[in-house]
């Protein structure tokens, strides 16, 4: 399995740099090279394309706009020789950003990190089908016991009954588990998390925050306490949480 990659950069010695740098990895494959941004716009169009390495600072549409315009964006790796482009490739959620000029070394490493993003999200894309049975209905999908998130331009796999809590922080969430000192920060909201936890095992018990209720320790004004971390339930979620603990008056 190899990524094929297209190549855009204005600059004809960095596009050869580039094209070389793909003919020496094994797991790389050179699907085209552009000098512009229209010219990609057309190759990525026509399909065939896993990764490309883009420059940012070009005539007449800037990498980062064409990135913007994809309906389906493919994996990128932005390349270029400008460093004030770091905060908006963070937010366009690409692989890697390069600094020209790009050592083959650091090359490696960033496409090596390319190939493991594509080999999950093919895993996670393979969904088995089930053989129609007219005579019974279709058998109940067993419910997910992970999902994976975006760190740092990798996705990191969170099993379900590991997470103790949940927390919002304006564009991020911390994802708190239970076999890991740190938690889990993704750009993500709090209302995306919870529709990958089951509902019948977690709660949101304020606008923050989401519990375990398995791993809910005790309950103390207006806190509730999960291993050394006291979380805030809002008034109005008071009378479910302790039906669904049980709670006997």
């Amino acid at each position: 399995m190899k990524l094929r990659c297209l190549v855009v950069d204005d600059e004809r010695l960095a596009r050869n740099l580039l094209e070389e740098n793909i003919r020496q990895l094994p797991f790389l494959e050179l699907a085209g090279s552009c000098k512009n941004a229209f010219e990609a716009m057309d190759a990525l169009a026509a399909g065939g394309v896993d990764l490309v390495f883009l420059d940012i600072q070009m005539p007449g549409m800037t990498g980062t706009k064409l990135l913007r315009s994809l309906p389906e964006k493919p994996l990128v790796i932005f390349v270029t020789a400008y460093d004030h482009y770091a905060v908006e490739s963070y937010d366009l959620e690409v692989v890697d950003y390069l600094m020209k000029p790009v050592s083959l070394e650091r090359f490696t490493k960033a496409a090596y990190r390319a190939y493991e993003i594509y080999k999950q999200k093919q895993i996670l894309s393979k969904i088995p089908l089930q053989p129609a049975v007219a005579t019974a209905p279709a058998p109940k999908e067993p419910a997910p016991t992970s999902f994976f998130v975006h760190v740092e331009y990798a996705l990191v796999k969170i099993n379900i009954p590991d997470v103790c809590h949940v927390e919002s922080m304006k564009d991020y969430v911390k994802i708190y588990l239970e076999t890991a000192k740190k938690p889990v920060i993704t750009k993500s909201t709090l209302k995306a998390i919870e529709e990958k936890l089951p509902s019948d095992g977690f709660m949101r018990v304020h606008k923050s925050f989401i519990v375990n209720l398995e791993k809910i320790e005790s309950i103390r004004n207006q806190q509730i306490q999960i291993g050394e971390h006291e979380i805030p339930f809002s008034d109005t979620h008071r009378e479910e949480l302790l039906q669904r603990l049980n709670y006997q008056k």
